[in-house]
């Protein structure tokens, strides 16, 4: 696989960074993990054609990792000229969500006759399914966000991703990050306790428990980015927009 950190900022763009989007290229196809809000710029920065992009795999449903879907999909209709199927998965409750979405950004939007097919598939939680030819499982973690919230396991076959969402401190990481090549975990604060989010002094103490061969950090505020250096000094990758990584 290969990963490109089209953004991995918090909610605020701390560091300057954009909102939460990873591209993979994987022997299945391309797929999008999260789409926030500031995902279409950032995409276009960094040059990637999103019609080349087969899915959208969310892990939960806060402005900041789905919120750039509407402007995505009026983009494909108007502009792009997108003719290939758009695949949207995510947790349960997600096509109204995003319909709720589209109307509140672009009234009278979800009657478009769309000149592509897209469609959503929302995954059950904790019940492996398969998006595109990839397998997909997800796990629920802490973070409110008016449906599950979800930490997500993708494999194409030859390479395993995973994924923690926005989340604090749960067991429910463990067999999502064992053994994946690459794990990308939400690490929001240095220390303390946060409700919904991880720091860096719980995620330590717990990395021989999840077993990933990788793991890099996203997700960070401006505190966090200033830390940055601890993680790294323990071997662990930190996520900059426009980084990209084979594993």
């Amino acid at each position: 696989m290969k990963l490109t950190v089209i953004g991995c900022g918090d909610a605020f763009g701390s560091g300057g960074r954009s909102n939460t989007c990873f591209l993979l290229d994987t022997a299945k196809g391309r797929v999008a993990v999260d789409c926030g809000a500031s995902a279409p710029v950032a995409l276009k920065a960094h040059k990637v054609d999103f019609n080349t992009v087969d899915a959208v795999v969310l892990s939960h449903l806060h402005g900041d990792h789905f919120g750039g879907l509407p402007f995505i999909l009026l983009d494909a209709q108007f502009r792009a000229r997108r003719e290939r199927p758009l695949l949207i998965a995510g947790p349960p409750g997600t096509r109204s969500r995003l319909d709720a979405l589209l109307e509140v950004f672009f009234p009278k939007s979800t009657g478009t006759k769309w000149k592509f097919r897209w469609s959503v598939q929302e995954i059950a939680v904790g019940i492996p399914d398969e998006v595109l030819g990839h397998a997909l499982v997800t796990a629920e973690v802490i973070h409110q966000s008016g449906a599950p919230s979800t930490a997500l396991r993708l494999a194409d076959g030859r390479k395993t991703f995973a994924y923690s969402g926005d989340t604090e401190w749960t067991d429910a990481l463990i067999p999502i990050a064992r053994e994946a090549d690459l794990f990308i975990c939400e690490c929001y604060e240095v220390a303390g306790k946060l409700a919904g989010h991880m720091t860096w002094e719980t995620l330590h103490a717990k990395l021989p428990q999840l077993g990933a061969r990788r793991t890099m950090l996203t997700h960070m505020n401006a505190n966090m980015i200033a830390h940055a250096d601890e993680p790294r000094a323990a071997g662990v990758l930190i996520a900059a927009d426009g980084l990209p990584l084979e594993f």
